[in-house]
């Protein structure tokens, strides 16, 4: 007869670390962060020196023991745990049997410049974390080579920015804490274009194409969700640029304008004589 595995206590330690790490001044003062389930665990355990430790159901652990190898072989500390203690560490309503502890991923906004990036995603003063996460989503998928969210902006590991990443937090270098104006300095020092999209732009993103400006290295800075950019943000874009609107919707949200405006740039760039390339694997 086979043993019951052993299961972590829920009066554990480990289980009160993980259980804080829901509260942003314990995921800053530790600097680690949650990542639930396969696909976020799958990823942090790909990326070099970031998954700490992995809690698991014993059923999640059977049904992705190929994700929980991979955790292993990362170095984690891999726990059993039953259904309660996943829910207790767990921020969201129906848990998917796997959280893992992270370490931070921040990049240092002079490593992103010293890069030469050609498409960066500038988040100022986004304060949803669901539009955060989604937004640097796009950003992975457009090709973009860095996201930068200013001081002014949501956490980057709130657990709903990390979700709402889908896995394209591991993916691409995220500087954090920047504040706005050095940010725009140091990209237009580094050579790159800086357009604002709001939608109380002076030129349309159809303007913008047909003028044919595109195709060099551009940041795209994106506002608040309700209230957009401010003047003196705005101020410090080489172009304030709007999403045309075609039909009768009254406006584009945050995420949407962000990948319109992204796939844009993208296109641009690669009809500008391979200024970048963006590929679909």
């Amino acid at each position: 007869m086979t043993a019951a595995p052993e299961l972590i206590s829920p009066k554990s330690p480990r289980v009160s670390a993980a259980r804080r790490l829901a509260k942003r001044n314990f995921r800053g003062k530790e600097r680690l962060f949650l990542a639930e389930g396969p696909q976020a665990v799958r990823e942090a355990a790909g990326h070099a020196d970031t998954l700490v430790e992995l809690f698991a159901t014993v059923d999640a652990a059977e049904r992705y023991a190929d994700i929980v190898g991979e955790a292993r072989a990362a170095g984690a500390r891999v726990h059993l745990a039953d259904e309660g203690v996943i829910a207790d560490i767990s921020t969201t309503v129906t848990p998917q049997g796997l959280v893992g502890v992270c370490r931070f991923l921040d990049t240092p906004f002079e490593d992103i410049l010293a890069a030469r990036p050609k498409l960066v995603a500038v988040l100022a003063h986004v304060r949803d974390p669901g539009n955060a996460g989604t937004v640097l989503r796009c950003a992975d998928a457009a090709g973009a080579e860095a996201v930068v969210l200013t001081d002014a902006s949501v956490d980057l590991y709130n657990p709903k920015a990390v979700r709402a990443s889908v896995g394209s937090l591991f993916h691409l270098p995220v500087a954090v804490g920047v504040p706005v104006e050095t940010a725009v300095r140091g990209l237009k020092d580094a050579g790159v274009r800086i357009l604002a999209a709001d939608g109380a732009g002076e030129d349309d993103l159809d303007t913008e194409l047909d003028k044919g400006t595109m195709g060099t290295p551009t940041a795209w800075v994106f506002g608040n969700e309700a209230w957009g950019l401010p003047e003196e943000t705005r101020a410090l874009a080489d172009a304030v640029v709007r999403v045309p609107i075609h039909g009768r919707a009254e406006s584009l949200n945050l995420a949407t304008a962000a990948a319109v405006c992204l796939y844009a740039s993208a296109r641009a760039q690669r009809a500008a004589g391979g200024c970048r390339s963006v590929t679909s694997s």
